[in-house]
């Protein structure tokens, strides 16, 4: 009875730590790929910051909505079909819907989110931006419990790539 309790318990501990992981975590580590990760336990350092002015406040604010962060970004033009292919796997199982669609000067923009308890919250961001020619291909996935509005205060701080895409789609969602 002992060995059950010891391995169900070895399960659980391991099924939890695989759920924690990402399909995207393979990009991790690739040396053709530059990656930001920033996990709940950054986000909760940062959100204890001692601040003055509003727009300090803001960005704190927004910080202690958040629980995990995943930047990859490529010129490889085969990790960049790799990053296409995974995503595109994704979102058929994923459960997240377009939010918006940009395709300028040869470069392709997706944004989807799975919403949150209203119609404003967002629980999860995916967006894809295909890069063409000498344009970066970017992947950036995103989730906690927040509001797309507050989103491009946060890339514009952190200086991510995809900013000035997330605050078109927080303009359009309203």
């Amino acid at each position: 009875m002992r060995k059950l309790v010891v391995v169900i318990a070895l399960f659980l501990m391991s099924s939890s730590l695989f759920a924690q992981q990402s399909v995207f975590d393979k990009f991790d580590n690739d040396e053709q790929i530059q990656t930001v990760i920033v996990s709940k336990k950054m986000f909760s350092m940062i959100s204890k910051m001692d601040v003055k002015d509003k727009e300090s406040q803001q960005y704190v604010n927004l910080i202690k909505k958040l629980e995990n962060l995943k930047v990859f970004v490529t010129n490889n033009t085969k990790k960049a079909a790799d990053m296409k292919a995974t995503a595109d796997k994704y979102l058929k199982t994923a459960g997240l819907d377009e939010l918006m669609r940009i395709t300028e000067k040869g470069k392709s923009v997706k944004i989807y989110v799975k919403s949150g308890a209203t119609d404003s919250q967002v629980k999860e961001l995916l967006m894809f931006i295909e890069g063409s020619g000498k344009e970066e291909t970017v992947l950036m996935s995103l989730t906690g419990n927040f509001d797309l509005d507050e989103l491009s205060a946060l890339t514009d701080k952190m200086k991510l790539p995809g900013g000035a895409e997330l605050e078109k789609a927080g303009k359009g969602r309203k």
